[in-house]
């Protein structure tokens, strides 16, 4: 598949620069979505055994893009409830930044709060970056864990995994990788937990996710929050067995087929144009809104370098002009996150001329707005 013909599959209306936020469907996953949907309204004979077929389907096109094998791979609902599973699975103490996305801190919390065996020990950072040095001045010998952000949702920073993994040695590396799965082709097998859902970059919906488990994090975290199809039985009656040797361990119930099917087609989608070429075009849009930024003087705070940042662009104003900024680009049609003092744009790998003179006229009103 060509870059060309993954872009066709963008259907959204110009003007839409909020994919940290939600990613619209791809075209692709709503066409399955309407398939299966349409399967299961009418339930023909036999027509049901495609929804069984839909897990391993989803765990195929994770280890692809992860490369991760498929039996260490787990479907879940969101990206919230794989941090959960690891943090309550942990024992010892886990580093992390307290600025994080609050599913992270709090999952943490929750553990310690819940169970007693974790510990968080909060990562004093530079503006929300978490960074390898930051973390060697922080490391002490108690830490058993550390968790990270792949892309920070306030900062837009791209954190170095390779790094981190330096830093850390054998302790285990939980990646939250929900803001850049799909476009950053990061080095997956040196985290022992990544965990995403499909509901934003890889434009897949919500109600989609995966938990990917290093060998190592097989061995190490308890699944606490198992159930009946978390076993290595089918079918569990009249007795209470063990969870599963791996990664099955953390399933808690049945999951949704036609989310699976979904965030599947998605994720296939991108295997095929490849992960290099849409990170490729997403770099060369997130460049040509700096410029325009820059263009009209708005302060940016998010990083300029292509190593440092994925698809986010954050815009930081004078505090007293974030609400003009804002009403500007919300007048313009431009949908966009403002959010503690800015705003954030983030760019995937369609940018139309149509959603860039949107945004060039939202900043025109902004700065002449300003200046009275």
């Amino acid at each position: 598949m060509t870059i060309e013909e993954y872009v066709a599959g963008f259907g959204e209306e110009p003007g839409y620069l909020d994919y940290a936020r939600v990613g619209p469907l791809a075209r692709v996953a709503a066409e399955e979505t309407l398939a299966f949907t349409q399967v299961l309204e009418r339930a023909r004979h036999g027509s049901m055994e495609a929804f069984r077929e839909q897990d391993a389907r989803l765990r195929a096109a994770a280890s692809a893009l992860t490369r991760t094998p498929a039996e260490r791979i787990v479907s879940i609902p969101n990206t919230s409830t794989g941090l959960m599973h690891a943090m309550f699975g942990l024992t010892g103490t886990v580093l992390l930044s307290p600025g994080e996305f609050p599913s992270v801190p709090i999952a943490a919390v929750r553990a310690s709060e819940a169970l007693h065996s974790v510990q968080p020990a909060w990562l004093e950072t530079d503006h929300g970056k978490v960074t390898p040095g930051q973390i060697r001045e922080q490391l002490e010998s108690n830490v058993a864990a550390v968790a990270v952000s792949l892309v920070d949702s306030r900062t837009g920073y791209l954190c170095d995994l390779e790094g981190i993994r330096q830093v850390i040695g054998d302790r285990l590396l939980v990646v939250d990788a929900i803001q850049g799965f799909g476009v950053v082709d990061a080095p997956w097998e040196l985290a022992d937990v990544v965990v995403t859902g499909g509901q934003k970059w890889c434009r897949a919906g919500w109600g989609t996710g995966f938990m990917a488990l290093s060998e190592r994090a097989v061995e190490r975290l308890t699944p606490v929050w198992s159930s009946y199809t978390g076993t290595d039985e089918d079918e569990v009656w009249d007795e209470v067995p063990p969870p599963a040797a791996g990664a099955r361990a953390y399933r808690v119930s049945n999951p949704d087929p036609i989310a699976q099917a979904r965030f599947a087609a998605a994720m296939e989608e991108i295997a095929a144009v490849g992960v290099t070429e849409v990170n490729a075009r997403v770099a060369e849009n997130v460049s040509r809104v700096i410029e325009l930024a820059d263009e009209f003087a708005i302060g940016i705070a998010s990083s300029r370098d292509e190593s440092e940042r994925a698809g986010i662009v954050v815009l930081e104003p004078e505090p007293d002009q974030v609400t003009v900024l804002s009403a500007s680009l919300h007048n313009h049609g431009v949908t966009a996150t403002t959010r503690l003092g800015t705003v954030r744009l983030s760019v995937h790998a369609v940018l139309t001329e149509d959603t860039v003179e949107m945004l060039r006229g939202a900043f025109v009103s902004f700065n002449t707005a300003a200046t009275y």
